[in-house]
């Protein structure tokens, strides 16, 4: 693997990171109701979901399990039900619109697992990164002098990058804090999340 060749699929890579997804999402869900500390926390799920997957794909294991239809199938119909139900959870959040309750200042302060967790599933069971993984790693992989080594740098490195692009919008949702504290602000926040999970579950379950 040349620096020409990482600098080109640098390039790609970066505009793959900056398009809006589901893991772009959970952050988002978890940064409004959990502050920073949720935001983080399903971020570093984000990015030990990418590495698994990452992994796979550089080892060989991504293939076998995009060619066996049964285990696709159940992965993305898994990956759907879980968006969905992270974007019924925001939306209830926005219909209930209770955000200076103690119930609330407990939710911040607790579940660390859990945002996690979300982070981690809902990335792990999106077949679609694997597909990602797949379809892209090899136009920079040459059969006879690519190194399991290279295969791996590259298929992290979109988990780096990944988690880069996640902590700066974070950053920015920290920010402006005091202005997403607002029950108005927060309650249209909570809504559109939850809509664009279902939307990305829906779409993920549509595609065949």
């Amino acid at each position: 693997m040349t620096w020409s060749g990482y600098s080109s699929y640098l390039v790609i890579v970066v505009f793959i990171v900056l398009a809006p997804g589901p893991d772009t999402m959970v952050m988002l869900k978890n940064a409004l109701s959990g502050g920073a500390r949720g935001g983080l926390l399903a971020t570093a799920g984000i990015f030990a979901g990418n590495a698994v997957q990452g992994t796979a794909a550089a080892l060989g294991l991504g293939v076998v399990i995009a060619r066996s239809q049964p285990v696709f199938v159940t992965l993305k119909w898994l990956g759907a039900a879980y968006l969905v139900f992270l974007g019924f959870q925001a939306l209830r959040g926005a219909w209930r619109g209770s955000y200076d309750t103690v119930a609330e200042t407990r939710r911040k302060q607790a579940g660390g697992f859990r945002r996690w967790r979300e982070g981690f599933l809902s990335n792990i069971t999106n077949p679609k990164v694997l597909v990602l993984y797949l379809s892209v790693l090899p136009q920079f992989l040459d059969p006879v002098h690519t190194t399991t080594a290279d295969a791996l740098v590259l298929a992290y490195t979109v988990a780096v990058l990944g988690t880069i692009w996640l902590l700066v919008l974070l950053f920015f949702v920290h920010r402006v804090r005091t202005w997403l504290g607002r029950r108005k602000v927060r309650r249209t926040l909570d809504g559109l999340t939850g809509t664009a999970l279902l939307g990305f579950g829906a779409t993920l379950a549509l595609e065949s």
